[in-house]
C-alpha cells in the first residue's frame, strides 16, 4: 500500500506541476500581449466592404451594427446578409439605413444553399454586392470602436499578409447561463490561444474578424471551398497559408455579444466548439484536459493527500494555480465593474463544466448549430441530418 500511495503522490504532484506551470504561462502570454505595440495606421487606406451576415434578431443586434456604422474610415461599404427574406434582423438593418443616409448600406436576402454551413452560404450570397477588394467579415454579434476599420485592414497593405483577424472579449447578457458561457471564452479559450500564440503558432483564425483581399481569396479557390466546414475560419486559414501568405493576429479586440438562454443551450453550443477543436487538433484533444487547471490541480491535491514528504510542495503549487485562476477571471474585468465579484462563485462550477463538455466530445461526432443537427466527420466537414 505504501508503494501505491506514494505512486499516487508522484502523479498528483505531477498533475499539480502541470497545472500551475499552465496557468503562470497563460498568464505571460496575456501580459506579453498587452504590452505590444499598435503599429502607426498607413496613410493611404483603400476602400474596405464590410460583410456582415445575419440570423435573427439576437439581444444586442442594433447597437453591435451600429458600431460597424460609425467607422473613422474614407470609404467604405457595408453589405448585410439574410439567408431568410423574413428574417427580424431586416427591420434593424431597415433602422440603421435611415440612421445612416450617407453610408452606402446594401442588404441582400437569398436563400441560396452552397452546402452545409449555412453562415458561409450567407456570405457566398452577399459576396456578389461587394464594391471594393479589400473585405472585412465580421459575425454579427461583433461591436468595435472607430479605429477599428483602421486597424485590421491595415496590414493587407503588405503584400506578403494574407489575412487579418483579431482576438475577441464575450460581453455577456444579464443570464447566469450567458455569463457562465462568457468565462469560457474569456477565462480558458482566449488564454489558450494566447499561450500559442506565444509559442510562435500563427494559424489562429476567427470569425469575429476576417480581412482579406479579394485576390486572395479567389486565389484559394473562394468561400466555395469552406462551405461544408464547420470550422470555416480555420480552413480559409489553412488554405491562405498553404498559398503562402502570412496569418496576421491584429492587436484589435472587439467585443462579442454573448447570450445563452440556459444551461442546456451553453452546454450544446460548447460542445460544438470542443467538436471543432476536436477536428483540429485531433492528435492532441485527448490531453486538452491539462489546460484545464483549476480541475487538474485538486485533482492532484487529493492525490498527494498525507505525503508529508511533498505536501509543502503540493499545497505551494495548488495556492498557484488558485492565485493564477483568479487572475484569469479578474484579467478581462474592468476595473471600474460593478460587478467584480458577483460571478467568482461561479468559478468552480465553471472549470467543471469545461471538464464534462470536453469529456462529452470526446465520444459525439453530432453538434447542433442554430436548431439544426450535424455530424461531422474526421476531415471537419459537416452532414445535415434529416
Amino acid at each position: 500500500m505504501a508503494i501505491v500511495d506514494s505512486i499516487l503522490a508522484v502523479i498528483g504532484l505531477a498533475s499539480l506541476i502541470v497545472a500551475a506551470g499552465y496557468s503562470v504561462l497563460t498568464l505571460i502570454a496575456l501580459f506579453v500581449w498587452r504590452g505590444r505595440k499598435t503599429p502607426p495606421h498607413p496613410q493611404r487606406l483603400p476602400p474596405v466592404s464590410i460583410l456582415k451576415p445575419l440570423c435573427g434578431a439576437e439581444p444586442g443586434l442594433y447597437e453591435n451594427l451600429r458600431s460597424f456604422c460609425q467607422q473613422d474610415y474614407p470609404e467604405y461599404q457595408i453589405v448585410f446578409g439574410v439567408l431568410d427574406p423574413r428574417d427580424p434582423a431586416l427591420a434593424v438593418v431597415k433602422r440603421l439605413m435611415a440612421e445612416f443616409p450617407s453610408l452606402p448600406i446594401d442588404v441582400v436576402a437569398n436563400p441560396h444553399q452552397h452546402g452545409s454551413n449555412s453562415k458561409v452560404n450567407n456570405l457566398i450570397n452577399i459576396m456578389a454586392w461587394a464594391r471594393h477588394d479589400v473585405f472585412a467579415m465580421a459575425d454579427s454579434d461583433t461591436c468595435v470602436g472607430p479605429d477599428y476599420l483602421r486597424t485590421v485592414t491595415a496590414p493587407l497593405q503588405d503584400r506578403g499578409v494574407g489575412l487579418v483577424t483579431c482576438l475577441y472579449r464575450a460581453v455577456p447578457t444579464q443570464l447566469i447561463y450567458s455569463r457562465l458561457g462568457a468565462m469560457y471564452i474569456n477565462e480558458w479559450y482566449m488564454p489558450s490561444v494566447l499561450l500559442a500564440w506565444l509559442f510562435g503558432y500563427q494559424g489562429y483564425v476567427s470569425g469575429q474578424t476576417i480581412c482579406v483581399r479579394r485576390d486572395t481569396l479567389q486565389a484559394v479557390g473562394g468561400l466555395q471551398a469552406m462551405a461544408n466546414h464547420l470550422a470555416d475560419d480555420h480552413r480559409l486559414g489553412e488554405l491562405v497559408h498553404a498559398f503562402g501568405l502570412q496569418i496576421l493576429l491584429s492587436p484589435y479586440v472587439p467585443t462579442a455579444e454573448y447570450h445563452e438562454p440556459s444551461l442546456g443551450a451553453v452546454t450544446r453550443h460548447e460542445v460544438r466548439w470542443m467538436r471543432t477543436i476536436h477536428v483540429l487538433r485531433r492528435r492532441c484533444f485527448h490531453f486538452v484536459f491539462l489546460s484545464f487547471s483549476l480541475p487538474l490541480a485538486l485533482f492532484g491535491i487529493l492525490l498527494v493527500g498525507g505525503a508529508s514528504s511533498i505536501t509543502t510542495a503540493g499545497w505551494a503549487l495548488f495556492g498557484t494555480v488558485v492565485a493564477a485562476r483568479l487572475a484569469l477571471y479578474v484579467a478581462h474585468r474592468s476595473r471600474r465593474d460593478r460587478h467584480l465579484l458577483r460571478d467568482l462563485w461561479l468559478l468552480p462550477f465553471r472549470d467543471l463544466l469545461l471538464f464534462w463538455v470536453w469529456y462529452r466530445s470526446l465520444f459525439t461526432s453530432r453538434v447542433t448549430w442554430r436548431g439544426n443537427e450535424f455530424d461531422v466527420d474526421a476531415a471537419g466537414v459537416m452532414h445535415r441530418l434529416s
